[in-house]
């Protein structure tokens, strides 16, 4: 309970704050009404209005929850509309390209860490590939993929969340398959272990913590890479698309309520991630951190 008492009073002075900020925001454009209609403004009514207004610069957070709840709880989940629906095709490009990251990161840590070669040619372009931004990359996936016939808008958005969510995997996981000491090594080579027993009994699991920690950092990556590819690729549909489209048609309740779902969705799946990986640790014998 005590723990929960400083979250709560650092959430409660960012909605003070939020609210003094949309009233400051948004209270030109009610300045701006009662000069036209040539009447003055009352404090109170300012801070009325600038509560309630259709298209505000800042919307308050009560007219953000009250969307978000007009567009997941009382709409339909095959609406359109529904930020169920659109959550959904955000969630499916996400796991599709956190799955690729985990592949691509694992496969590639494997081979640093087992060959010399590896090591000298993967590890630098990897890092390199970290310093294009995405934003300028995704188009030229998206045309690479329509080149090679795997043009469907679900592909180049996995492989553009793949992209962010491959690299904490691969740093993690060469740290970890690395863990073991020269002793470890010398007591199985010693024992006559081969080199994929030495790596399968010994690096893989010492890698285990470090991959598990990698997850967390890799699905909130691909989560942004998925949300990322949806402004980048002018999808129809997803959280990312709400947002480009409440941006673009003047709707900032749809920008605004698409963001905030975004971050429960992404805050849901890492609290998934670390279920799994305590669930993990329980099974392999290890303590739950």
């Amino acid at each position: 309970m005590r723990s929960i008492i400083p979250v709560l009073t650092v959430v409660a002075a960012l909605v003070v704050i939020w609210y003094a900020a949309a009233v400051a925001m948004n209270s030109q454009w009610t300045r701006d009404q009662a000069a036209r209609a040539g009447v003055e403004v009352s404090f109170g009514e300012l801070v009325s209005d600038t509560m309630s207004q259709k298209r505000p610069l800042l919307p308050a957070p009560h007219q953000i929850v009250s969307e978000m709840w007009e567009t997941t709880v009382q709409k339909k989940i095959t609406s359109k509309r529904s930020m169920v629906y659109q959550g959904m095709i955000t969630l499916k490009t996400t796991m599709l390209g956190f799955a690729f990251g985990i592949i691509g990161g694992v496969v590639l840590a494997t081979i640093i860490v087992l060959s010399r070669v590896g090591r000298l040619t993967l590890m630098p372009w990897a890092i390199i590939s970290q310093t294009i931004p995405i934003v300028a990359l995704a188009p030229i996936i998206v045309v690479l993929s329509n080149a090679v016939g795997a043009g469907t808008l679900m592909v180049p958005k996995a492989i553009i969340a793949s992209y962010l969510s491959f690299y904490p995997v691969l740093v993690s996981m060469v740290k970890g398959l690395s863990s073991p000491d020269q002793m470890q090594l010398d007591l199985l080579r010693t024992y006559g272990a081969s080199r994929r027993e030495v790596f399968w009994k010994l690096r893989l699991p010492s890698s285990m913590p470090y991959f598990f920690a990698s997850l967390k950092v890799a699905v909130a990556a691909a989560f942004v890479g998925a949300v990322v590819a949806e402004l980048s690729t002018s999808a129809i549909a997803g959280l990312g698309a709400r947002m480009l489209i409440g941006s673009q048609f003047g709707e900032p309740m749809i920008m605004w309520a698409a963001l905030f779902s975004a971050a429960v969705l992404a805050a849901i799946l890492i609290f998934l991630v670390g279920s799994v990986e305590k669930g993990a640790r329980h099974f392999m014998g290890g303590r739950a951190i």
